[in-house]
């Protein structure tokens, strides 16, 4: 019998189209695979180098599917199941039979019985077939963007509960710089267009019908604008609301020498935790939110200097969240698995700075905020750590991996993708959920004292030149 199960299950894995072989078992010492997370929690490496990838997410029967980070190529998507159910991913198929456009291909979901996913100008979807592991037929078109592939061009998806499709329309400048001005004076003050033309067609998150095909941009409605860059966003079914956390601007000493530091360029301005309402304005390019002051101030391209308050009523967010952490995902919890602190709490991955210098780049980490009543209370957490593989981040190169994707599996794990070499982590709980406490959560609060979590010291903290 034991012979006859054997050949049949060969016979099974030779039918599969683009099978990878199977990943064995991580039986290096390294703990967790490399992270860093509270006590009672374990991590596992699902499945491993796979490509740089982006989101991802995993259907009810655990099968999970990864958006890759190509611009080559018609497979742009991975799916994966673990067929021993031993916490490893064992099938590993490429698919997608649609043009890869770009790396800012960035969303993977499954909603209503579809995996819905996007190139930089695409969103697709394709319907899923019961115990099949790849979506039959072609991809289906369900939004195009006609106009070029720009920078921050991700189109990353969140779903109301009414047929409501909400895509991200990020802006490619950093605050609508006027580009007709010279400035080869390096203390000049670059200028900021007025008003800003991209507001027209970028800068905030459209609304389309979730089933209707071949739908451009001008089908939709502009739901909210002065949004700068929007990758993380999410349905929150608690309250019906769409939530995401918008990547601020940078250069403010490059583009006002004279009002800004060094420092200030590097620990300003927020990062934004946002609930987005229909027909509000979230004040870009023309302010920037100060996690210090807690105030949106007016950006010096367009008068300010540093202590100039918006005269203008935009919208605040919940949270102000470190400077240039880059937030790349938004998870709601809402499984039973881990421990009631984290019931309906949110979970962030921040893919890491880029331009912090001359101060050590920071984030690269998936942070949680808890929430009660509906609304978000006390601080940011740490909840997984040690993606960077080094004390102190010079440069962005120097991190191992950048958390990007996170998605929850059907009995409450969490998983978490990795831009730079496709590592997936599937995170459990394991202990006393009853006994679960702060002195658990000190494993990782500490790393708050790490130089990619801290506040940098103006002066001590700076970077020695090489």
């Amino acid at each position: 019998m034991k012979k006859i199960y054997g050949l049949a299950l060969l016979f099974l894995l030779c039918q599969c189209s683009n099978l990878t072989p199977s990943i064995p078992k991580d039986t290096s010492p390294i703990k967790n695979g490399g992270l860093i997370i509270p006590d009672g929690f374990q991590a596992t490496v699902f499945a491993d180098s796979l490509g740089p990838s982006r989101h991802l997410a995993v259907n009810n029967n655990g099968d999970v599917y990864v958006k890759l980070s190509t611009d080559k190529g018609t497979l742009g998507n991975v799916a994966l199941r673990d067929i021993n159910q031993d916490g490893i991913a064992d099938s590993i198929q490429r698919f997608g039979n649609y043009p890869n456009d770009g790396r800012f291909a960035t969303e993977m979901r499954i909603h209503k019985g579809y995996l819905y996913f996007s190139s930089e100008l695409v969103v697709y979807r394709q319907k899923f077939i019961p115990g099949q592991l790849i979506p039959e037929g072609d991809p289906e078109v369900i939004m195009i963007d006609e106009f070029p592939i720009r920078w921050h061009n991700a189109k990353s998806l969140a779903f109301d509960s009414k047929g409501g499709m909400y895509v991200t329309f990020s802006a490619p400048t950093n605050v609508c710089e006027d580009q007709s001005i010279d400035y080869s004076d390096p203390n000049s003050i670059v200028k900021g267009e007025y008003p800003c033309s991209q507001l027209d067609i970028l800068g905030g998150i459209w609304k389309f019908d979730e089933a209707k095909p071949n739908q451009k941009q001008a089908d939709g409605m502009r739901f909210a604008t002065g949004l700068r860059s929007i990758v993380a966003i999410s349905w929150n079914p608690e309250d019906d609301q769409i939530y995401a956390l918008n990547h601020g601007r940078d250069y403010l000493h490059n583009h006002a020498p004279n009002y800004y530091s060094q420092w200030q360029n590097s620990t300003l301005p927020a990062e934004e935790f946002l609930i987005i309402k229909e027909g509000k304005n979230y004040g870009w390019p023309y302010t920037y939110y100060d996690p210090v002051k807690k105030k949106r101030m007016l950006a010096p391209e367009y008068g300010g200097d540093g202590t100039i308050e918006s005269p203008e009523d935009y919208e605040d967010p919940i949270m102000g969240m470190p400077a240039h952490w880059a937030p790349n995902d938004l998870l709601f919890y809402k499984g039973e698995q881990f421990p009631d602190r984290y019931k309906e709490g949110a979970f962030v991955a921040f893919h890491g700075s880029t331009n912090r210098n001359p101060y050590p780049q920071a984030g690269y980490i998936v942070a949680f905020i808890p929430f009660e009543n509906g609304k978000p209370f006390g601080r940011w957490e740490v909840f997984a750590d040690g993606f960077s593989g080094v004390d102190v981040i010079r440069e962005m190169a120097d991190a191992k991996f950048r958390p990007v994707g996170l998605a929850e599996g059907p009995e409450g794990a969490l998983f978490i993708s990795d831009s730079k070499k496709g590592r997936i982590w599937k995170v459990t709980f394991e202990g006393d959920k009853d006994a679960f406490g702060i002195r658990d959560r000190m494993v990782v609060e500490r790393r708050k004292a790490k130089s990619h979590l801290r506040t940098p010291d103006e002066k001590r903290d700076l970077l020695p030149q090489k």
